[in-house]
């Protein structure tokens, strides 16, 4: 099959079910692959940009965990219409059995029907939560000419990271000898002993091969039916023809080539964070104004945003549409849509999700503000850590302060969460535990019973403004 041809019917599997578990609150209530990311994405828009910008238009999106806001932005903003072109949402459906997806591979072997059904010499398998621009059918090509069995997108971290990721060993010509799965002791690539080569997590087969590893991997009671873990380690123990693709090969159209190919994994608080902030760089490689290589994400009506009263500041930042800045001083932080800052707020250094309203004189710094949070008239954040770890329960390693879905925090005492995004903090494992430690220190409800200004975006725009307020309709 011609390489050509090959990209136009290569099925394309996108896994889009994981939890996010080390994201904390930010992943109590939605999948990993719907979390925002820079002010009017989702994580899943950067897999799916990237396969559209290279051809490729038979898509599956498997989905399991929290997955309802992921498939109302996938059905509401990534319809094709051509004949044979689709991105299908496949929800799990224990067709083999009477369980959920036990592993990533074990997510693939319960839609193997999908696969099967193509017909196609290869299929491609993504992961759905990463940030990154990324030319696939250079991967694939790479494929044919390796006549490789399997090849995995491989990405060079500082060796002090590879522990998160499955890490390769490649002989001179990229075939591979050896991978282990989030190791202790990761191996370094030769001659660099700070440096290993990792899975990105993006795989393409051949289809046969896949077809026989995965009814393979299903028949171990000892598997834990995953890629990185299972079946990639097996197909190499066995001598398939395993390759890696070294991603630092590939150029998208229209990004000049002093700039790196980007790649982040976006598994924590920090990194998560860090990602957006990139973004804000003078030169970044992620370029979200590449004409040539679009991110797609959800189409939004509402106004430009808007800077009034003549003292806004605004430096190295993004502000979504339908915002409102009074004469507030913005700098180095990024506002999604429909968010309210008054005047007098200082933000910096913050990522502030859609709707969020920032009240008159607050002080944000290095801050994560979660959809539709509000922080009162006055209140200062991210300025004295010893105050800030007595009140909000949610700081990264790094010390943002995170606020999740529907905080409301108040000028003095306790912060006070959406009754429903409460009763998930409460019922997760990752963040119930530091729930406990503020019982009594931040309220469950919140919402019309507060007198205060700032309840909420809608509150704060309602009324006749004070001096210096702005009014929205």
């Amino acid at each position: 099959m011609g390489y050509g041809i090959s990209r136009e019917t290569t099925p394309v599997l996108v896994m889009a079910g994981g939890r996010g578990s080390r994201l904390g609150p930010l992943a109590s209530y939605r999948a990993k692959p719907a979390m925002p990311f820079a002010g009017r994405y989702r994580l899943v828009d950067f897999v799916l940009s990237n396969l559209m910008n290279s051809g490729y238009r038979r898509v599956y999106l498997l989905t399991q965990f929290m997955a309802t806001s992921l498939i109302r932005h996938v059905n509401h903003n990534w319809r094709l219409s051509g004949m044979g072109e689709f991105i299908e949402v496949v929800p799990a459906q224990m067709r083999l059995g009477e369980c959920w997806y036990r592993g990533t591979a074990d997510s693939v072997y319960q839609n193997l029907h999908l696969v099967q059904r193509s017909s196609a010499e290869n299929v491609a398998i993504f992961g759905s939560d990463h940030v990154y621009a990324f030319a696939v059918d250079q991967f694939e090509e790479a494929h044919y000419d390796q006549d490789a069995d399997l090849t995995i997108a491989a990405f060079p971290v500082p060796r002090s990271e590879a522990h998160r990721f499955g890490v390769f060993e490649v002989d001179a010509q990229g075939r591979v000898t050896g991978f282990q799965e989030k190791p202790a002791e990761p191996v370094p690539l030769p001659g660099q002993p700070d440096t290993c080569l990792v899975s990105m997590g993006n795989y393409i087969f051949r289809t046969a091969v896949l077809v026989d590893a995965l009814c393979s991997d299903a028949e171990e009671e000892a598997s834990e039916h995953d890629f990185g873990k299972d079946v990639v380690p097996r197909l190499v123990r066995e001598g398939a023809r395993v390759f890696v693709y070294d991603f630092r090969n590939n150029r998208i159209p229209g990004t000049p080539r002093v700039l790196d190919p980007y790649w982040r994994d976006v598994g924590t608080i920090d990194s998560f964070f860090d990602a957006n902030m990139d973004l804000l760089r003078p030169q970044s490689s992620l370029d979200l104004y590449n004409p040539q290589w679009k991110i797609r994400g959800a189409q939004r009506h509402y106004p430009p945003a808007r800077f009034s009263l003549g003292g806004a500041a605004v430096r190295w930042s993004m502000v979504g549409e339908g915002s409102i800045v009074a004469c507030a001083k913005i700098e180095r932080s990024l506002l999604s849509h429909d968010c309210l800052v008054q005047a007098g707020a200082v933000i910096e250094g913050s990522l502030i999700f859609s709707g969020c309203a920032v009240g008159r004189d607050a002080h944000l710094r290095r801050v994560l503000m979660d959809k539709n949070c509000s922080v009162s008239p006055g209140v200062a954040i991210g300025h004295d850590p010893v105050r800030d770890a007595e009140r909000f329960p949610f700081i990264s390693g790094a010390g943002v302060v995170v606020l999740p879905k529907g905080t409301h925090v108040p000028r003095t005492g306790p912060i006070q969460f959406a009754p429903d995004v409460a009763r998930l903090l409460r019922g997760d494992p990752t963040t119930s535990a530091k729930l406990l430690q503020f019982e009594g220190r931040a309220l469950v409800e919140a919402g019309d019973r507060l007198g205060d200004l700032s309840v909420g975006p809608r509150r704060m725009r309602t009324g006749s403004p004070s001096h210096g307020e702005e009014r929205r309709p």
